[in-house]
């Protein structure tokens, strides 16, 4: 249930004020075995480093945070395409839920608001990817994203095993 969380949706500019928080929400999600582009040992200051690297980008990418009593919990990307021939596509990056809270709701709330966000920003079409297996991929088919395939040996798990990732994409009706 996700009653107690609160959603909001930022600019990168305006969620680098957050980038502390949004390190330490990295780290602890890279401590709990999350496979997103970090390895075992990652800590707070260096996850807030990157994150505030990210929130300099002028990319037009837009976060939705979610808080609840005990402070950050969660955050999504939606980021769109650079390309000139791309307008109409963005990607879902950096999704991630704080172990206290999943199994709540979160994530597919989150996963909710980017969908709805990427129509307020134009974009008709959203692809992401994610650990073959794992929770978010049972995520993304609950939520209706169409299941492309599986790249194996992608990328490493927080452990430096080499893992598949599975790749989804979805078109969203304006």
């Amino acid at each position: 249930m996700t009653a107690a969380v609160r959603y909001s949706r930022l600019s990168a500019a305006d969620a680098a004020a957050h980038a502390a928080a949004l390190g330490e929400l990295l780290a602890a999600c890279v401590a709990g075995g999350a496979s997103v582009s970090f390895l075992e040992g990652l800590d707070a200051d260096r996850a807030g480093q990157w994150w505030a690297g990210q929130l300099s980008a002028d990319d037009g990418r837009a976060l939705i945070l979610a808080h609840d009593a005990a402070g950050l919990c969660g955050v999504v990307q939606v980021i769109p395409a650079g390309p000139e021939n791309q307008p109409h596509r963005g990607d879902v990056a950096k999704m991630l839920v704080h172990p206290r809270v999943r199994r709540r709701g979160v994530g597919a709330a989150l996963l909710a608001h980017a969908e709805t966000a990427a129509r307020q920003m134009g974009l008709t079409l959203l692809v992401l990817d994610t650990v073959t297996g794992g929770d978010a991929e049972r995520l993304y088919a609950r939520g209706d994203w169409v299941r492309v395939g599986v790249i194996p040996d992608f990328a490493l798990s927080t452990d430096g095993r080499p893992e598949a990732t599975t790749v989804f994409y979805k078109a969203l009706a304006q």
